[in-house]
């Protein structure tokens, strides 16, 4: 096979493989941000069940390697319980996927946001519980914001891990870069190097352009002390 063919077949394909790796990593972030956010909160909270819970939780699935995530949603909660999401095989492996990322990716928000905790001096939560504040209203107003405006470079990391991590979506078919990478280095074997090559050029613009608006805002929401 030639230059000419390889981009023939690979070039049309760039944009709408790199494009579902985009929409993975932005539902799965949101995902994993409101799960992770919850999970943070259990683990400080006075009540010892939610505690526990997610401490458990964390600690089990964040060791877990994700490829195993990804197929206990795919074959155990679809293939076995029947979990669908959307009418279409691609669409539901898609959600699947999502689900099996925010699963796994809310562990690591979650340790990050915990960490991020420490950051906000104890002396203003026994301020606000004086003056009659509940823990909710204590974490959401005094303590969460506070918290995320410090780690917002930590979060960065994790949102950049999720990118690559979405590789693995395409052992369920999902057809996102890897899947393109993995049919183009099957049928163009003699051009392994210029496919790597190309989907990592891609990676690399859409990670360091990640890390740039997380610099800039880690910068930008600094919290003052």
């Amino acid at each position: 096979m030639n230059d000419v063919s390889l981009w023939e077949s690979m070039g049309p394909e760039l944009w709408p493989a790199f494009w579902v790796t985009i929409q993975l990593t932005f539902y799965s972030a949101i995902g994993s941000l409101v799960w992770g956010t919850i999970l943070a909160a259990m683990r400080v909270s006075p009540v010892p069940v939610m505690r526990g819970f997610a401490e458990v939780y964390v600690n089990i699935v964040r060791n877990t390697p994700l490829t195993l995530v990804v197929l206990f949603c795919a074959i155990g909660l679809y293939q076995n319980l029947g979990l669908t999401f959307a009418p279409t095989i691609e669409s539901n492996n898609f959600w699947l996927a999502v689900l099996a990322f925010v699963l796994y990716t809310s562990t690591f928000v979650c340790e990050t946001l915990r960490s991020g905790f420490n950051t906000v001096p104890l002396g203003q939560a026994e301020a606000a519980r004086s003056l009659g504040l509940s823990f909710v209203q204590v974490f959401g107003l005094i303590v969460l914001p506070q918290a995320i405006r410090s780690v917002i470079g930590p979060l960065g990391s994790v949102l950049i891990a999720l990118t690559k991590n979405t590789t693995v979506a395409s052992v369920i078919g999902v057809a996102e870069a890897a899947a393109l990478m993995k049919t183009e280095i099957e049928t163009y074997s003699d051009q392994l190097f210029v496919i790597f090559g190309v989907i990592a050029v891609g990676f690399m613009i859409i990670t360091l352009s990640e890390g740039a608006v997380f610099g800039y805002l880690a910068k930008r929401l600094a919290v003052k002390r």
